[in-house]
């Protein structure tokens, strides 16, 4: 590989402290002409669950780069620190679940190395910024076109932790799916890809489908549609998102609240 340009930037440590500014920091000190997106430092601490899936419903309209990615709670224990190669770029970061989604949607996992070699990393490693002192390092010198095979021994792609896969299940009439995340709208968006919505309610048509949103002990009456003006202000519209996933909405509102949705809970849709 002949480096990158780009680093992109992920990670829960919010914007009050000086931890994103750091790591920031060792990129730019090593690799100077690497620039950087930052993608969110808003993931919820030590979900590395809510990370993995912004991570991998962004990084497919990145340029081909360096993702850097740190939701660790694991830091300074066994977990082993990673670079996985993915399509045109890298993935780095923790061996938690965190960087495979991403990895498989930039088209598939091809290798992986293990952050070992110390002449990448900074000469005094903490064990509890290796943000900083494992990850950033490692990403600016891939940047200055060392090659990821350079940073440790390779380690089977297979043997990458994942994270669990998240309930589906669609037939003729009944969609049932776990909560995948709720946006800072109040959108709710299902592990449900649009073909399982088709299997269950068939192909879109004209004309809305009625349905039925049911989560806990509730329902609410819905309507299927393409985006949110489908429906009147105040009601419920069921639909694909941009990232191909069912999602709930409210016309002019937040659905999370209203269903009482929150990642993880399972939300079920049927015919009314």
């Amino acid at each position: 590989m002949g480096g990158y340009g780009w680093v992109s930037f992920t990670t829960d440590y919010g914007e009050v402290d000086g931890f994103v500014a750091a790591c920031k920091g060792v990129i730019a000190t090593i690799a100077p002409a690497a620039r950087v997106i930052d993608v969110t430092h808003q993931v919820p601490p030590q979900d590395v669950r809510r990370g993995s899936r912004v991570l991998a419903q962004t990084a497919p309209w990145l340029p081909s780069a360096v993702h850097v990615a740190v939701v660790d709670p694991g830091v300074g224990t066994e977990r082993r620190g990673v670079c996985v190669v993915a399509g045109p770029s890298v993935l780095i970061g923790p061996d938690n679940g965190l960087l495979v989604p991403a990895a498989e949607a930039l088209g598939g996992l091809t290798a992986a190395y293990e952050l070992t070699d110390p002449a990448y990393q900074l000469p005094v490693v903490t064990t509890t910024f290796h943000g900083r002192d494992v990850f950033a390092p490692a990403a600016a010198h891939v940047c200055n076109g060392v090659a990821p095979a350079a940073l440790g021994p390779a380690i089977e792609v297979g043997s990458l932790v994942r994270l669990p896969t998240p309930t589906v299940a669609a037939t003729p009439g009944d969609l049932r799916a776990e909560v995948l995340a709720v946006d800072g709208f109040g959108n709710v968006q299902l592990a449900a890809a649009g073909a399982d919505l088709a299997t269950a309610f068939g192909p879109a048509g004209p004309a809305p489908t009625r349905l039925l949103v049911h989560a806990g002990e509730r329902s609410w009456p819905a309507s299927r549609g393409t985006t949110f003006g489908d429906v009147g202000p105040g009601e419920l519209v069921v639909y694909v998102d941009s990232v191909d996933r069912v999602a709930v909405a409210v016309n002019g509102g937040a659905a999370a609240p209203r269903l009482g949705a929150a990642e993880g809970t399972t939300v079920r849709i049927t015919r009314a």
